[in-house]
């Protein structure tokens, strides 16, 4: 029996890269996904690459009014949610000295109220025993130069995995952080030198492939890891573990 039969899964900021590995990953294990994009030529192109199964919504997740057109869009096709995983998210790499306002506020709308809102407005359609899934960064763990206002804004998410873990285990919800170290995604594209630097301080000798994020993904949002709750799982290559 495939590991999310009959499911319904919603991932935003799934047009490329890791987000839409999993995505492709939940529909080949029976899942019904909804996929969130900003832009529209982006989000068809990733709908068309999923192939079935799978609807795609426009918004940005810091949008108070496209969050709650998702889940409405959801309520209307399908009734519930049984795994939500709140993907999207931004980085800018700039040291202290260059962040400017705006960018503090595009990144932590983005990645920690978008994120806070996106699972709190779910709630409603949340099944019971369902699994909420975030996505945060080894850089909370390493504190890598020019990503303070970055891993910052995904350091709250450690913080809201643990909270809510309490505030849902009535229903059975379990909430992970899944924190990815380098992936080879659109952010190596043209930068080989950058790529094998950054493969060249992973213990394991290679940036991951956005697929391994996938699995890792579709093992929180399934029974197997039906035990796990309140935790952030680091797919890394060992990276910040070492």
């Amino acid at each position: 029996m495939k590991k999310l039969e009959n499911k319904v899964a919603v991932i935003t900021g799934a047009t490329s890269g890791m987000a839409l590995a999993t995505a492709k990953l939940f529909v080949q294990e029976g899942a019904y996904v909804f996929i969130t994009g900003r832009r529209q030529k982006e989000l068809d192109e990733a709908v068309a690459a999923i192939g079935s199964n799978v609807s795609g919504v426009l918004g940005d997740s810091a949008v108070m009014s496209d969050l709650d057109r998702l889940f409405e869009t959801i309520k209307n096709e399908k009734g519930h949610i049984d795994v939500l995983f709140a993907s999207a998210g931004t980085a800018e790499y700039a040291p202290l000295g260059s962040v400017t306002e705006e960018s503090f506020d595009n990144t932590f709308n983005l990645n920690a109220k978008g994120t806070f809102f996106t699972v709190q407005k779910a709630l409603p359609l949340l099944s019971n025993n369902a699994s909420i899934i975030m996505t945060g960064t080894i850089a909370t763990i390493k504190g890598m130069e020019n990503l303070s206002v970055y891993g910052a804004s995904k350091a709250g998410l450690l913080t809201f995995a643990k909270v809510w873990t309490n505030e849902l285990k009535s229903r059975g919800i379990r909430v992970n952080v899944l924190s990815p170290g380098p992936i080879d995604t659109s952010v190596f594209q043209g930068r080989g030198d950058m790529k094998a630097q950054m493969a060249s301080m992973v213990p394991m000798g290679r940036i991951g492939k956005p697929e391994e994020i996938a699995t890792t993904a579709l093992f929180l949002a399934s029974a197997d890891s039906g035990f796990i709750t309140g935790s952030e799982i680091c797919v890394d290559g060992g990276l910040a573990q070492v």
